[in-house]
């Protein structure tokens, strides 16, 4: 669809921390063809893209994913230890693949081998300017899981490697309170069979189980 016309006439900086709070002023044309009044809104905004990965391991079809502490969830009193996929911000110095297989060596331990595009999606685009680019990363799991992330960013995070079928099962069991690991697990649940087909043949010897 041909792009209809906006202009930014005023941007505001808020606040500024650890992430940056701006207040726009905008007017937009209508899809009648008429210009909006001018109006306002605060827009959350991440300094970088984000990557997220599902770590897959086709040979012992395992998943590998994350535990650790958030905030937000603490603040509005849920459990702020939640059950996610790898991620984290794009570096200015990096693409979203990159990112994606720093964050699994940091996060997790792992070195992707293979790296597939899921999505990319905008997590909230009526309130922030985050924009994740989702992908599954072949991997050998690990036997067991660790206690992986950076001391430097306060980063304390449990890995947890489980059967793949079991990684399923949490989202339908309602275990999955983060919306990148709902996206990429619903994914997973329906590609799994020719996903794990794909990256066994794709390993010379190695029978399809």
């Amino acid at each position: 669809m041909p792009q209809k016309k906006y202009d930014i006439l005023l941007r505001e900086i808020l606040f500024q921390g650890y992430f940056r709070v701006d207040r726009f002023h905008v007017q937009h044309e209508r899809f009648d063809g008429t210009l909006s009044p001018v109006y306002t809104r605060e827009v959350f905004q991440r300094s970088a893209n984000v990557s997220g990965v599902l770590l897959f391991d086709p040979q012992h079809d395992k998943v590998v994913l994350t535990e650790q502490f958030r905030v937000a969830p603490a603040a509005a009193g849920m459990n702020p230890w939640l059950i996610e996929i790898v991620s984290g911000m794009v570096d200015s110095n990096e693409t979203p693949e990159q990112a994606a297989r720093r964050e699994a060596l940091e996060e997790a331990g792992c070195e992707v081998r293979d790296l597939l595009p899921i999505a990319g999606y905008f997590s909230s685009p009526g309130g922030t300017s985050e924009f994740i680019h989702l992908f599954a990363g072949r991997i050998n799991a690990p036997e067991e899981g660790g206690i992986f992330g950076l001391r430097s960013e306060n980063e304390d995070i449990r890995v947890h490697v489980l059967d793949a079928a079991h990684a399923i099962s949490l989202l339908y069991a309602n275990e999955i309170c983060d919306a990148q690991t709902m996206l990429a697990l619903q994914w997973f649940a329906t590609h799994h069979t020719d996903l794990r087909s794909r990256w066994l043949v794709s390993e010379v010897g190695t029978p399809i189980i």
